[in-house]
């Protein structure tokens, strides 16, 4: 017997919940795609998702994920042989270097490990030997999903401006943006990448490239720029193909104008809030389960952790296990560990992580905070009492 049956909650760090709304969006005949509704709903998008990321500056959008939205940025203000900073933190932003590295660029890492965010510190210590001023890029996450770190970016900037340093600051808020606070020009970010399939509450397929003038000024000499990845073209069309290079991801379209719709509707300020509310009740379920047994959240600084993904260890192989129950008996999809191997855990398998980004609301975590005690009490996995009335208590003090 199975209590799954009937609407499952994919708690996944991304693709996340797509609302009903942005559905019915989709939901519809092919348009033209030549003049008409979709050519004036296209160029309504760009205005909110600026004021979604807090500048002034450019947006491209591309029909790709979030690699391809990593690989658009690189593109557009490298050249091969360019050295970048890859401040790394966890999986994501070492996917970064990777993706510099088929560009040409050498890619030097500061690792902070997978427990901790950057350390603005040591940033500055090594920009201050790049005496030349041969690097000319450093890339962050702000959130990256598979260790659930949030790096403090405004502080990365103060890290770049205390070493006097010209280098590009460039951003990866694929898993973050609309779910964890971020304010692109006050905090002095050149290039910000983002995608649709997180906290903008849309289905995989575009990715989007914020831009500032010092990126721009970049773009005048980078040979790593293509036809296909240019931004120029995107943010300044003379046609309106030119906005995607060719024919528009139309159903995309549609969907992310309903999303952006819901956003500015409630108020980024508030959705920040509800991020935040939402992740502190899973916070306070997850201490208190640990009083009494091996979950841990992996990064133990609150002010470090996101508000988008909360990645928890459980231990090998009862993490598998859990995932496996909570999918199976009560509809709960939780997501794998992604990068967390150890000496301990060379699969990686005493991991699993909790996504709460964009359209998800109280009784949507609260239910899934019950479904995992559940499976805990049904597999007989040591854990300490009173989490669900701990989350409530968050909850109840919104």
């Amino acid at each position: 017997m199975t209590l799954a049956n009937g609407r499952g909650y994919l708690a996944i760090p991304g693709p996340s919940v797509v609302p009903d709304a942005v559905l019915r969006a989709m939901h519809r005949a092919a348009p033209n795609i030549y003049t008409g509704e979709l050519v004036e709903i296209t160029e309504s998008l760009f205005p909110d998702l600026r004021r979604i990321a807090r500048t002034e500056g450019q947006v491209a959008a591309y029909i790709c994920n979030g690699h391809g939205a990593w690989e658009a940025a690189l593109a557009n203000v490298l050249s091969p042989g360019d050295t970048v900073l890859v401040l790394a933190t966890g999986t994501f932003c070492e996917g970064w270097g990777v993706v510099a590295r088929g560009l040409g660029a050498l890619v030097e890492t500061l690792d902070f490990g997978r427990h901790a965010p950057i350390e603005p510190a040591r940033v500055t210590e090594r920009l201050k030997q790049d005496r030349s001023g041969s690097i000319k890029a450093v890339l962050a996450v702000q959130v990256d999903t598979s260790t659930g770190v949030l790096n403090d970016i405004a502080a990365l900037r103060g890290a770049l401006d205390d070493a006097g340093h010209g280098a590009l600051l460039m951003v990866d808020c694929i898993a973050c943006l609309a779910c964890d606070r971020f304010e692109m020009d006050a905090w002095g970010v050149d290039v910000m990448v983002a995608a649709s399939q997180k906290g903008l509450m849309t289905p995989p397929g575009m990715g989007f490239v914020f831009y500032g003038s010092r990126a721009d000024a970049a773009r005048e000499t980078a040979a790593c720029a293509t036809r296909y990845w240019d931004w120029r073209p995107r943010t300044r069309p003379e046609a309106y193909y030119e906005f995607f290079a060719g024919t528009a991801p139309t159903h995309h379209v549609y969907g992310l104008r309903a999303a952006l719709d819901m956003i500015l509707a409630e108020g980024i300020e508030a959705v920040w809030s509800r991020h935040q509310r939402l992740a502190q009740a899973i916070w306070a379920a997850c201490d208190a389960w640990g009083q009494g047994g091996p979950l841990e959240i992996n990064i133990s600084d609150r002010a470090a952790r996101s508000r988008a993904v909360t990645t928890v260890r459980l231990g090998p192989p009862d993490a598998v296990r859990l995932r496996a129950w909570t999918e199976s008996r009560a509809g709960l999809t939780l997501g794998l560990g992604i990068g967390m191997q150890g000496p301990e855990d060379p699969g990686g398998e005493g991991w699993f992580r909790i996504g709460h980004m964009g359209h998800v609301n109280a009784h949507m975590v609260l239910g899934a905070l019950g479904c995992i005690e559940a499976g805990l009490k049904a597999l007989g996995i040591a854990h300490g009492a009173g989490a669900l009335s701990a989350a409530a208590e968050v909850v109840a003090g919104a």
